[in-house]
């Protein structure tokens, strides 16, 4: 890899190890804050014992990572010979990481370009990549940021929850809208929206929500070359059968990623989350 331009991104983009690791792309974690213990996210925690941790109703919270965590890594990749780092973090609306990377980019020994993607799981995920894929091609620091925020600006992410409940005790989502779901026993299905989780539409039973995600993802891809992401907390049979039923019906179906979403989006959805992330190319 070209080591013109670095890749900084964070714990919640859920890229596969071996696919950051070839793209040289570094994850600057989040910390799940689990009764008394703070634990990064993908070290310390895993998004197993989250859910267990759920269901027993223990308090969780979650936490952005210091200036300090991200100025480490800054001079990290300026000491390994990076010219400008491009750092790409989770929607603003969600989390404080965007701010705290603003912070210590201002001391940085190389010029650092904080982006806000809007986006989370691997909606950031595939920005990282395109970024990372322009700066192995000999781009340049605002080159990289382009693309970026170009894949950013056609990614869209779509969620079901089994209940809105986790969404609500985080803040990230209205408790009117909370109380709709509840009031009405329906199953929602979400969207990311401006950075923001919207109340997409309300369906009446877990399986014709889980249908109409389906129907939704395959309106959104089209039949351009897309990249597609499945994701699920303590659900993966859910999340398998919904992927293959992807492969068959998304016809320029590029990548399709399945993974268990981390510890800290699994705080905020519960368990029983499925989610899919379309991106075209």
């Amino acid at each position: 890899m070209s080591r013109h331009v670095a890749i900084v991104t964070d714990s919640t983009a859920h890229l596969p190890p071996q696919t950051m690791e070839r793209h040289g792309i570094t994850a600057v974690p989040l910390t799940v804050v689990l009764g008394d213990q703070a634990l990064e996210e993908g070290t310390e925690i895993s998004a197993r014992s989250l859910a267990l941790a759920l269901q027993k109703r223990r308090p969780v919270t979650t936490s952005r990572p210091s200036p300090e965590v991200f100025a480490a890594a800054y001079r990290a990749a300026a000491e390994a010979g990076a010219a400008g780092i491009v750092s790409l973090h989770l929607s603003a609306e969600l989390s404080g990481t965007y701010d705290a990377a603003l912070l210590a980019a201002k001391d940085a020994p190389v010029p650092v370009r904080v982006v806000d993607t809007g986006m989370v799981a691997m909606a950031l995920g595939f920005c990282a990549l395109a970024a990372a894929e322009t700066a192995e091609g000999g781009g340049s620091l605002d080159e990289a940021v382009a693309a970026a925020e170009k894949r950013a600006a056609g990614t869209s992410a779509y969620f079901y929850v089994d209940t809105l409940d986790y969404l609500r005790r985080g803040g990230r989502i209205g408790a009117a809208q909370a109380l709709l779901g509840s009031a009405l026993a329906v199953k929602p299905l979400l969207q990311l929206d401006g950075g923001r989780i919207e109340l997409l539409e309300k369906v009446r039973t877990a399986s014709k929500a889980i249908a109409r995600l389906e129907e939704i993802v395959v309106e959104r891809a089209g039949t351009g070359r897309v990249d597609i992401a499945v994701h699920h907390l303590a659900a993966p049979e859910r999340a398998e059968r919904l992927a293959e039923r992807l492969r068959v019906r998304v016809p320029g179906l590029a990548d399709l990623h399945v993974s268990e979403v981390g510890a800290v989006i699994g705080a905020h959805t519960g368990p029983g989350l499925l989610g899919a992330v379309v991106s075209p190319r």
